[in-house]
């Protein structure tokens, strides 16, 4: 057992970290409003200069032409002023590196304090017992080349993995099923997160374990595992030298995927032809469509978690397993893949003052205080349209019949990590200084009680 998951009363280095964590957050903060209040008017100049700066950003997106010109013309102007204010008063570069430098020395004791700190998965999952015919299936042009660049197929080679190249027009869910039916006992995937999905379905469904080797753009499953998305050829060790363990699926009208998916804004943006090559004019374009005052709300028809029914979101959300959203530490992944839930985010923007409300609370990592903002976990969740909807799915852009049906399938899929993994993703390791339970946790923790409910980071 590691520190990570031992119970019982801390040790005197956390007892320590404890007591440096609840100290250091409170001097960060006095020295943020001393500053403040000596200099009150580049303060108010500043919150001036962010709101405007806020509002005309919001315009510049929402809006074409000369709108959005000036728009974007007040938002530099607005940003430019908030920089002079910065240098030309006594919110100086030191003090803010002060309240920097404090706040991460807050948050990493927290984390020592409360075992979040991450380690090897050994000892929390248990060794698996090697598999006597494993097969990496490998998409080459995945990531711009990284499994030629990372020699991939060489290092499989030396390691006695079956390496199968993914070749134009091949199938790849065909492929998986041909390497289980010549008898793979662990079957891998090196590509993105879509590819992942395919084989993940087809390795749940045949009860084999499943490799994540990241050589996607983004791989965001990888991350969310405690993978290190940087070490490719280190994520082959799971073969040979790994540890297992199971998470969920989730479905979208049958179809598997191991992120999310999303529908309204993302998803009519990523549907247009050019967006693969040109993402930035993609989305300049077709924003103010779907955000200006002309725009016809999204017929995406729900049922909240209060039971009530909703017409429209400019923004649905549905993920296997429910992202960190509301927090800035960790924000954008996932505390762990086996809770049986999944995660569902609507967002409801009507205005100009909503949107900046929006934006500013989710700067300050407080966006579950918005209105129009809905978060909540669910083993099934429906949404009715009159029209077929525009989805994207794992980053694929799909357009689905209606209703769409989202569900989990707990515990679906056989995991194999390398055993040196870290296993805790960054929402995992996360630590919410501000909350009050964080805050009770590390009293108890610096008393040399045990921390209930922080002693553990799900992954």
């Amino acid at each position: 057992m590691t520190d990570h998951d031992r119970p019982g009363r801390p040790r005197p280095v956390e007892r320590l970290a404890a007591f440096i964590a609840l100290a250091a957050l409170p001097v960060a903060m006095a020295t943020l409003i001393v500053g403040a209040v000596m200099n009150w008017e580049a303060t108010v100049a500043a919150v001036a200069a962010l709101l405007v700066g806020v509002t005309a950003g919001w315009h510049a997106v929402s809006r074409k032409g000369m709108r959005r010109a000036l728009a974007g013309l007040g938002a530099a102007l607005a940003l430019a002023l908030l920089v002079a204010v910065g240098f030309l008063t006594d919110l100086s570069l030191p003090r803010l590196a002060l309240v920097l430098v404090l706040a991460a020395l807050s948050a990493a004791a927290a984390r020592v304090a409360l075992r979040r700190r991450g380690g090897s998965v050994e000892a929390a999952r248990g060794p698996a017992a090697k598999p006597a015919r494993p097969v990496l299936l490998m998409n080459p042009k995945s990531g711009g080349g990284k499994v030629e660049r990372f020699g991939l197929v060489d290092e499989c080679s030396r390691r006695g993995i079956g390496a199968v190249l993914l070749k134009p027009g091949e199938d790849l869910r065909e492929l998986a099923e041909q390497a289980i039916a010549r008898g793979a006992d662990a079957i891998g995937m090196a590509g993105g997160d879509g590819s992942q999905a395919i084989v993940a379905e087809v390795a749940a469904r045949h009860d084999i374990p499943h490799v994540v080797v990241p050589t996607g753009t983004r791989n965001h499953l990888a991350l969310d595992l405690g993978l290190d998305r940087d070490d490719v050829v280190g994520a082959l060790d799971a073969f040979v030298d790994g540890v297992e363990r199971r998470i969920d699926l989730a479905t979208v009208n049958g179809r598997v995927f191991v992120n999310n998916a999303s529908l309204g804004l993302y998803a009519r943006v990523v549907q247009s032809p050019q967006y693969r090559d040109a993402k930035l004019k993609t989305a300049a374009e077709t924003l103010p469509d779907l955000l200006g005052p002309d725009a016809v709300p999204p017929d995406l028809r729900f049922t909240g978690p209060d039971g009530a029914p909703y017409p429209t979101a400019q923004l649905i959300l549905v993920s296997n397993g429910p992202y960190q959203l509301d927090r800035l530490e960790g924000r954008g992944t996932r505390e762990r893949m086996d809770s049986g839930r999944l995660g569902v985010v609507t967002l409801t923007i009507r205005d100009t003052a909503e949107a900046v409300r929006f934006t500013t609370l989710q700067a300050a990592g407080q966006v579950r205080r918005f209105p129009g903002w809905r978060q909540w976990t669910a083993e099934r969740f429906e949404v009715r349209s009159g029209a077929p909807v525009a989805i994207g799915v794992d980053g694929e852009a799909l357009t689905l019949e209606p209703p769409i049906v989202f569900a989990t399938l707990p515990g679906a899929l056989r995991l194999r990590l390398p055993r040196h993994a870290v296993g805790i993703s960054p929402a995992g390791r996360a630590v919410h200084l501000l909350s009050r339970s964080t805050v009770a946790a590390l009293a108890a923790v610096c008393l040399g009680r045990p921390a209930d409910g922080h002693n553990t980071a799900g992954a």
